[in-house]
């Protein structure tokens, strides 16, 4: 017997027909030998309604009062689906986040889970109850309510998921949604994006992060580490939708699994930045303790001891980062510049650790649409590009006077992304059927060892277990001595530029790792990217000679002498203080970072090579890995 966990999202709980419709896939699960669990948000609008509520009373609301408010939408969702279950004829109870011991830190509206006691969980499945369970809410350690903040749902259904598989169930968790599955790009902006049958944890966490709304990062993170296996498909629907599971061997054989678009982040520049050790973790550090998160992060290399900084963060934390940030940039003798209007557009794929030619076919298709490129960083198995927006007016009435549709207004935003998005796409035939797209792959519930091991022999030890387990996992520290990097300096900021460079490259054969891009002037960028260092010299004339082509005044340089040193794990990115302890631990050795790198599950930097074996100790020390 399995325990199956469904989570069912406000628009499918929105009415009495749909909220009897959950309850019947709940009592279908059950009738098929399993024991069910159903975790619900509040129905349908219920959450913009209730804030709505509060801003006629106060323009400030606090947040303790707000959690304490918004906890009241779940709380109606559950009692209502335990009423349909009970109507149709099974045992059915209800219960809120603090009535099952789900204990959150104290951070009032985006709270994190500390530990999960599932006694009361598993005493309700064992006398025979289908348990509905309110999502996005839970208690701190003083008996506060408190909130989760985005995709709370979906982490209260993994996080409940991975603490009873921790008591010893044989667990697998489904997320109810309104759409059929995870597609290889959004299917309302490009028509022939195609639903994969799976994906891995990974490119599954990169796609969250780079604007794919199907789930938010944090539930994937829980899944990763305890090994749930997910399901997202549709709630309208019997059909089966995506697995999301540990990487197999043939997810690695496609160098593009899908691509993003997200056009709600800031983009910000430091000028003039001292190039120094300790720099970097003063400005992140800082961001950190704001709570501020950071996705894109391009530290280029710079010259005559200054280094430019770009970076991005969503747009509603732009004010306080700047507010944040002005003191430290005073004291550095640096410039802040925030630029204007960007979007974000990616693409993942386990295959970009062995395939090359990657980024050059992705530059390619922008290139020929004349799409130019802002800035550009590299994950372990993701490329995401800035590309600067045209300013669009968000009239709420059309030309006729008429207001505009929501859905309408939605499509007026981020024009060339959307175009770029669909270029990719196409580019790189994520239309087309393969392995994990619209065709079998075989058995998706195999699945190696998790992080996190399962199945404690007694509830005290499982309960421990759990102590802390949203907490960030750095699972490794990997130094690279084998690269070399080679630096493009006055580059013209214009499209076309970096197709041409990384086709010659390609062409050769050459395996390109880290590549960073920032604007370092009015029309001027700098590009740096990492090769093999037996291929330094064959990349670094192929880049050279690019360069003459694109403009006389580019210089292109290479560097042997360097290492690139990279944290491993979970929660790499969504939580603040990755960074934060990474270049802490690097500045308090005196060890000078040149070039940095971010994604979900790899934090990357550029340092020199005398001092690699050195800095991948003190972070093993830093991140208490043995």
């Amino acid at each position: 017997m399995a325990l199956v966990v469904q989570k069912f999202g406000g628009s499918s709980v929105k009415n009495a027909a749909r909220v009897l419709e959950a309850a019947r896939k709940a009592i279908r699960a059950k009738h098929d030998g399993h024991q069910v669990m159903v975790v619900v948000s509040a129905q349908g609008s219920t959450t913009d309604d209730l804030i709505a509520k509060a801003h006629e009373i106060s323009t400030t609301p606090s947040a303790r009062e707000m959690d304490m408010l918004l906890a009241t939408g779940e709380q109606i969702s559950i009692a209502l689906t335990a009423l349909a279950i009970q109507e149709l004829g099974e045992k059915a109870i209800s219960l809120t986040g603090p009535q099952i011991g789900i204990v959150t830190d104290s951070t009032h509206r985006k709270a994190r889970i500390k530990k999960i006691d599932t006694s009361r969980l598993v005493e309700a499945l064992t006398t025979g109850h289908i348990v509905v369970l309110a999502g996005f809410q839970g208690t701190d350690e003083l008996d506060d309510i408190t909130t989760l903040g985005r995709g709370g749902s979906d982490t209260t259904a993994v996080a409940v998921a991975a603490a009873l598989k921790q008591a010893g169930y044989d667990v697998q968790c489904e997320i109810f949604t309104d759409v059929d599955g995870v597609y290889t790009t959004d299917p309302r902006i490009v028509a022939d994006a195609r639903k994969m049958d799976a994906i891995s944890y990974d490119e599954m966490l990169e796609m969250a992060s780079m604007g794919a709304g199907v789930m938010h990062s944090r539930s994937i993170e829980f899944a990763k580490k305890f090994d749930v296996p997910l399901m997202v498909r549709n709630a309208q629907s019997d059909a089966l939708g995506t697995w999301i599971v540990p990487e197999a061997d043939w997810m690695t054989e496609i160098p593009v699994c899908g691509a993003a678009l997200a056009y709600d982040e800031s983009r910000l520049i430091l000028d003039g930045v001292p190039d120094r050790p300790g720099v970097s973790h003063k400005i992140f550090s800082a961001l950190a303790s704001a709570n501020i998160a950071v996705d894109m992060i391009a530290q280029s290399v710079g010259s005559g001891g200054k280094a430019t900084i770009g970076f991005t963060v969503i747009n509603s934390d732009r004010e306080k980062t700047i507010k944040t940030l002005s003191p430290i940039v005073t004291e550095l003798g640096a410039t802040l510049r925030e630029m204007g209007k960007v979007s974000k557009v990616s693409i993942v794929g386990a295959g970009m650790r062995t395939v090359s030619g990657v980024a050059e076919k992705m530059f390619r298709a922008l290139s020929a649409e004349k799409i130019n490129l802002k800035m550009i960083t590299t994950g372990d198995i993701k490329i995401s590009v800035l590309i600067e927006e045209d300013e669009v007016a968000e009239d709420t009435k059309d030309p006729g006077g008429e207001p505009i549709k929501k859905a309408h207004l939605e499509s007026r935003k981020a024009v060339r992304g959307r175009q770029a998005l669909r270029a990719i796409h196409s580019a790189f035939g994520l239309s087309q059927p393969r392995k994990g797209a619209g065709k079998a792959v075989g058995d998706f519930l195999k699945r190696p060892a998790p992080l996190v091991s399962t199945a404690p022999s007694d509830r005290a030890s499982a309960v421990a277990k759990l102590e802390g387990m949203e907490d960030i996992l750095v699972s490794g520290v990997h130094l690279n001595s084998d690269q070399s990097r080679i630096t493009i300096s006055d580059l013209p900021d214009r499209p076309g530029n970096c197709a041409a460079l990384f086709t010659a490259i390609a062409e050769a054969g050459i395996l390109v790792d880290m590549i960073v891009q920032n604007m370092t002037g009015p029309g001027k960028a700098e590009l740096s990217f990492t090769v093999p260092r037996e291929s330094l010299p064959r990349a670094l004339k192929l880049a050279q000679d690019m360069a003459k082509t694109i403009d006389p005044q580019c210089a292109a340089v290479g560097d042997a002498e360097i290492a690139v040193l990279y944290v491993l794990g979970v929660g790499m990115r969504s939580h603040t203080g990755v960074a934060k302890t990474m270049f802490g631990a690097l500045a308090d050795r005196g060890i000078n970072i040149a070039m940095i790198n971010t994604s979900e599950v790899c934090l990357g930097v550029v340092i020199d090579k005398a001092r690699g074996e050195e800095a991948a100790a003190c972070l093993k020390d830093a991140f208490e890995i043995g």
